[in-house]
């Protein structure tokens, strides 16, 4: 298999979040099964390849690109366009497209369908987002009750929902970094998630939506928003409650209620899609029909023709001119 470049804007942690986590996570099953190494592309790191000097000292026939930083993707995909490039799509709606020599891995089967829509001749892969194994229930006594994470909450959570709680329950808000999730998860009976306005502020999607799944292999109950990506596993009724349902009131009397029963369901059989085991699995299977593809693509044969805004243009002109004669016809 082709070497793979995971480039990302640097490791550090004026770039920590969420996506760079998952995106470190994702390397690490990589080297597993293939030589892989992190590029760095804004700034310049330690022990780190850099992409400005890649570009100018190596041959790159036998490597694959690997981009997937958000609003970096369009000017990295158009630089990288003389070679072979793979685009791990965490979230949506950052209103590019890309060509279809460009194969798409998803996090989420949300993400997918948007990409299906958006990019419909591109090689589409499904692969979710690892949920490391520390993540399990300890079966330990729970001292805290509620736990809601400030960054990304929504206004509601935090100035209406949270205040109402905690006159009834012990109610912690993170506000900082927490060196150990898993272990706090493990002492916590509820977890709040509520991510909808974020999003919507931001203008782009949840992704895979990390924190509630975590929660939930932990033995939280979770009552969540179920955007985008956290619809691909959230299951209101079964595995997780849906927050923000119709009133404040009822959102405190359900969470209440929640505190004194444990979790529905034993998550460790459902959680297996998320474990190493099963993404190291079917990553071999598509760097290996990605691998091909590339393969095939330097024979230089023409691609499809591109869904773009001039073709379809020209297809609703001749499905308009298809209806009308169809009733020309009818009428004779």
């Amino acid at each position: 298999m082709r070497k793979l470049y995971f480039l990302l804007p640097g490791t550090g942690s004026r770039f920590a979040c969420g996506g760079l986590w998952a995106e470190l996570k994702t390397f690490e099953l990589a080297r597993q099964i293939c030589p892989a190494e992190v590029v760095t592309y804004r700034q310049r790191e330690a022990n780190t390849l850099f992409l400005d000097d890649v570009l100018q000292t190596q041959s790159l026939d036998d490597v694959i690109f690997v981009i997937s930083w958000g609003f970096d993707v369009p000017k990295l995909a158009a630089r990288l366009a003389r070679h072979c490039v793979v685009y791990h799509a965490h979230s949506a709606e950052y209103g590019f497209k890309l060509p279809s020599r460009v194969p798409i891995i998803t996090v989420s089967r949300s993400t997918m369908g948007y990409w299906g829509q958006r990019s419909p001749h591109s090689l589409i892969y499904y692969l979710p987002n690892h949920i490391s194994e520390n993540f399990r229930n300890l079966h330990q006594p729970r001292d805290i009750d509620v736990v809601v994470q400030a960054r990304k909450s929504s206004s509601y959570l935090l100035k209406e929902l949270i205040p109402a709680l905690k006159q009834h329950s012990q109610v912690y808000v993170v506000e900082s970094f927490i060196d150990d999730l898993a272990g706090l998860f493990n002492r916590t009976r509820v977890y709040l998630y509520d991510s909808s306005e974020y999003w919507a502020l931001q203008g782009v999607t949840e992704g895979f939506g990390l924190q509630p799944l975590e929660a939930i292999a932990c033995g939280c109950r979770v009552f969540s928003s179920v955007n985008h990506g956290l619809s691909d596993y959230l299951d209101p009724g079964f595995n997780g409650e849906k927050i923000a349902g119709y009133s404040k009131e009822y959102d405190v009397q359900r969470i209440l209620k929640a505190l004194q029963s444990p979790q529905p369901v034993e998550p460790d059989e459902w959680l297996k899609e998320y474990r190493a085991a099963n993404i190291t699995q079917r990553l071999t299977v598509i760097l290996g029909a990605i691998n091909e593809f590339f393969d095939y693509r330097s024979q230089g044969l023409a691609p499809i023709q591109d869904l773009t805004s001039t073709r379809l243009l020209k297809l609703q002109v001749e499905q308009w001119i298809n209806k009308v004669q169809r009733k020309l016809k009818s009428r004779r």
